[in-house]
């Protein structure tokens, strides 16, 4: 009985340090990224950049491509009629 408790125990050891050596850095890893991510400076840089692509937007003349334009067209049209339909 106290040799299946020490290799219990060593097998639950192993166990542990074989999850800390290989899951562990990157769980890590991850939790440094939404670190970075929620940051005060990163969430200032993602609103300046969404901001500089949305004058780019709106300084283009013709922001969608004809087929674009008239899949766009279809699908609202679609949308509409089959808002029309239902009561």
């Amino acid at each position: 009985m106290k040799i299946f408790v020490y290799k219990t125990l060593f097998i639950f050891l192993m166990i542990i340090l074989l999850f800390h050596f290989t899951v562990g850095p990157i769980i890590k890893n991850v939790e440094q990224k939404i670190r970075n991510i929620n940051s005060k400076e990163n969430v200032e840089y993602m609103k300046d950049k969404i901001r500089d692509e949305l004058q780019n937007a709106v300084t283009k003349e013709n922001y969608l491509d004809e087929n674009d334009q008239k899949l766009i067209i279809l699908f609202i049209d679609k949308i509409k009629s089959e808002l029309k339909a239902k009561p």
